[in-house]
């Protein structure tokens, strides 16, 4: 049986939905943040040394890493959510899959870091949106083309992009000046597996 470790209002929301989505068993542990601090308690550190979620625990093993977890899931599931079978779905499947952490995650979560700081930090934000604006448009135009980021069917790289998105919609600017992806977030909240990944959860401020 999977063990989640979860996080509230984190990245682990997203391993919660693709299980739903995948139909494997699992078992949930909830952590809740600090509420000064808003960091992981230190109970996740006796997880993993890093102390951060997500993190899961299956057939003896320790995974973490959002990216991970999921790589895993999708082999675990036997591919299902996985590349598409075409080589130019297959490739966009595994940009979009590293994209949402290495390139979208980073200039959103500097931005909420510097919003926290007083007179700079409000100065530096007005140097950071450019940036995210930047992944926003390119993000719009390719959900233009297509349903979903690999192609006609929602995979695992949808599950890995739903978390910057929500934290775009929640603070980094995204509106329905980009209809596309608005589009594509409703989408993804409206699935039957989404929705229970969020009662299992408990209270998710993005979706």
């Amino acid at each position: 049986m999977i063990i989640v470790h979860h996080l509230e209002n984190s990245r682990s929301q997203r391993i919660l939905w693709m299980l739903e989505e995948l139909g494997l068993p699992y078992v949930m542990k909830r952590y809740e943040r600090n509420p000064q601090t808003m960091l992981a308690p230190p109970e996740l550190k006796k997880v993993h040394p890093l102390g951060k979620s997500p993190v899961i625990e299956d057939e003896g093993q320790i995974i973490a890493e959002t990216g991970a977890i999921v790589e895993y899931l999708v082999d675990k599931a036997d591919g299902k959510l996985g590349a598409p079978a075409n080589r130019a779905g297959a490739l966009r499947y595994r940009f979009w899959l590293h994209y949402a952490e290495g390139s979208m995650m980073p200039p959103l979560l500097l931005k909420l870091v510097l919003a926290r700081i007083p007179i700079m930090g409000k100065l530096a934000v007005k140097r950071i949106q450019p940036m995210i604006d930047v992944h926003l448009d390119y993000v719009e135009s390719e959900l233009s083309q297509r349903p979903w980021f690999s192609g006609n069917e929602m995979t695992a790289a949808d599950i890995m992009m739903s978390f910057p998105l929500e934290a775009a919609r929640s603070r980094g600017g995204l509106n329905e000046s980009r209809p596309a992806t608005i589009a594509w977030l409703g989408k993804v909240h409206a699935r039957p597996a989404y929705q229970a990944g969020l009662r299992k959860g408990g209270p998710y401020a993005y979706a």
